[in-house]
């Protein structure tokens, strides 16, 4: 009997204990989201199996992800794109897989994040091992994790103490960032990188949405361009010989099979866009990429109904102008017959 007591309260405290934590962080402004990890990805890239000529993949970094809105797309096309575009990587890796590990010859639409982009083709380095990481997951997911994932969804859109995303965001509140949050002091001596805040929400269909916030907040979007400033100032100089070499050998195997290619430039805007033109020019590192694919490809600057576009974080478009983003470089394409099918 009192074993019985004693697991019956244990029980109502652990209750308690949960729901307060629930409430204590939706009273500072936090909501249910789902996480933007792995498994989410791998679920996405599992319908390329299954995907037709009439299919577009889009790949690209968080440019691509932000910039492109699913359920706008489908709204104009009658059929969702398939969203494998990561945050802070190079879309190399991903379409390395495609072209060498999928049977799909429809029509890859590649955002060009240049810094990204033409970053480096080292396995260990940042901006190909957050892909390929993915890319590897997809191969060698276990039945058990897919099925845990599938039943964290439920728990992840009702409950905020869930939020575990798999990008360090200042921001987390589960455990291990919480505990990551404490700082002991600067040991080492290196610079610290400024809080790093999240500002987009995912939908099962990974449509990356900015939030509200950064748009009406502008201290909090100044943040987010302090941190694109660190990057700036501490990446290392772009590898363009081994990353276009890399691409246009995956490119000729992709047309070689009767795949299609776009090649896309998203907005940028404010400091991001001047330490674009400054380290990154347009004439060295679009135009020619451009030329030696000799694919269609759409950069913001040549249009007029794209090139007013102003990043409220310097670098990725709200949700409204995501929208609009999209209508319109769907509408610029059409009138080139770029997309099969479309």
């Amino acid at each position: 009997m009192q074993l019985k007591q004693s697991l019956i309260i244990a029980i109502i405290f652990g209750l308690i204990s949960v729901i307060a934590w629930e409430f204590y962080w939706r009273s500072q402004e936090y909501y249910p989201t789902l996480n933007d990890e792995k498994a989410l990805w791998a679920i996405t890239r599992s319908k390329v199996e299954k995907a037709t000529k009439e299919d577009v993949i889009v790949l690209g970094s968080s440019r691509a992800y932000f910039d492109i809105q699913v359920d706008e797309w489908e709204s104009i096309t009658g059929k969702k794109p398939i969203q494998l575009a990561s945050t802070g990587s190079s879309p190399l890796p991903t379409f390395h897989d495609i072209v060498n590990n999928s049977n799909f010859t429809g029509t890859v639409l590649i955002g060009v994040t240049p810094g990204l982009f033409f970053s480096t083709t080292f396995p260990g380095a940042f901006p190909w091992n957050r892909p390929q990481s993915k890319v590897d997951f997809y191969e060698n997911r276990t039945y058990a994790q897919r099925l845990n994932y599938q039943l964290s969804i439920p728990l992840q859109k009702n409950f905020v103490f869930m939020s575990a995303d798999e990008e360090e965001w200042a921001d987390d509140i589960d455990l291990k960032s919480l505990l990551r949050s404490i700082k002991m002091g600067n040991r080492t001596g290196e610079p610290i990188q400024p809080p790093f805040y999240y500002f987009g929400d995912v939908n099962l269909d990974r449509n990356m949405r900015m939030t509200a916030k950064t748009l009406t907040d502008t201290t909090f979007a100044n943040t987010i361009k302090e941190v694109w400033a660190f990057f700036g100032k501490g990446s290392p100089p772009p590898d363009k010989e081994s990353t276009m070499k890399y691409f246009l050998e995956d490119l000729k195997k992709y047309k070689e099979k009767g795949g299609n290619v776009v090649l896309m430039r998203c907005p940028s805007s404010g400091g991001v866009r001047i330490g674009e033109n400054m380290g990154l020019p347009r004439a060295e590192f679009w135009d020619d990429l451009v030329k030696q694919a000799d694919v269609n490809a759409y950069h913001f600057e040549d249009y007029e109904s794209l090139k007013h576009l102003i990043c409220p974080e310097s670098s990725h478009l709200s949700g409204e102008d995501a929208d609009y983003f999209t209508r319109e470089i769907l509408k610029i394409m059409n009138q080139d017959n770029a997309i099969t099918n479309l």
